[in-house]
């Protein structure tokens, strides 16, 4: 059992748990995922660790409420316990003082771009930071990235904060600014990492491939037992066939082949609703 020592409400459906885990923070390196399991009856969820303290021995998950075991974790409060928490899995993400980094997070995919860009930028990296949600009500971990970042941009869907637009339309407008110029301190852009929905990623690609600028995505497919074992979390990466648990969760965004990923994610949305439903009238049964 993993106890939750903090709870909070980042915005409306959002939440960060604090957990009890000491020997899973104690090897957690940035870009690495956990999977949970929230009672004996639940589903194995894959979530990226967002922050770990090696001294407290605690971890830093954020999970949206998108189904039913989203929903059962969305439940539990201060003090309750998590059956499972497995890991870290994954591999870690490449940390080095890469020069200029822009760091790109939309919706929860902030959460997971946090622990990488506070690496990099201790490693010497200058951080350019964009992140992106639907409203400015929807945004998450703003002071966090602001922090950890020597740019911080923000875009909001609605424009209610920031740029009006998604996060790789004002990508696409810097990179015009900032890589087409004849300031050398603005055309040394050596990497993009960007994490969010599978479409936010492959719009990224899109983007950046013109520019000749390396991308990383860190890819969140269907998972099973997170160690490789199942194939449930394949995806294909320059033509060949790749498992995120244990070949990523992180690929140069220029090989994946983000409509098969799509796709893959769709299989089993009917189950998934059906399933909802039945926990909703559960839950009014209940009361």
């Amino acid at each position: 059992m993993f106890k939750i020592i903090d709870k909070k409400e980042l915005a409306e459906g959002i939440a960060q748990f604090d957990i009890e885990a000491p020997l899973i923070a104690k090897k957690a390196i940035a870009g690495q995922f956990v999977v949970i399991r929230v009672r004996e009856d639940g589903e194995r969820v894959p979530l990226t660790i967002a922050a770990y303290d090696r001294e407290k021995g605690t971890l830093m998950l954020v999970a949206m409420k998108v189904g039913k075991s989203t929903a059962l974790l969305a439940e539990l409060k201060k003090g309750d316990s998590i059956l499972d928490v497995v890991g870290p899995l994954g591999n870690a993400s490449e940390i080095e003082d890469f020069g200029r980094v822009i760091c790109v997070g939309g919706g929860v995919g902030i959460a997971p771009v946090l622990p990488i860009a506070k690496e990099l930028k201790a490693a010497g990296s200058y951080i350019i930071s964009v992140i992106g949600a639907k409203t400015k009500d929807m945004l998450i971990l703003e002071d966090e990235m602001d922090a950890v970042s020597d740019e911080l941009h923000i875009c909001t869907d609605d424009g209610s904060l920031g740029y009006k637009g998604f996060v790789s339309g004002f990508l696409e407008d810097y990179l015009e600014k900032n890589l087409t110029g004849k300031d050398p301190k603005k055309t040394n852009i050596e990497r993009c990492i960007a994490i969010g929905p599978a479409l936010m990623m492959a719009s990224v690609a899109k983007v950046t491939k013109p520019f000749n600028l390396k991308t990383i995505v860190s890819l969140n497919s269907i998972m099973v037992d997170g160690t490789g074992m199942c194939g449930a979390c394949r995806v294909a990466v320059g033509g060949k066939t790749k498992f995120v648990c244990v070949d990523g969760p992180e690929f140069d965004a220029h090989e994946v082949d983000f409509e098969l990923l799509i796709s893959r994610q769709r299989i089993y949305c009917d189950h998934e609703g059906v399933c909802y439903d039945l926990y909703e009238e559960e839950c009014k049964c209940k009361k």
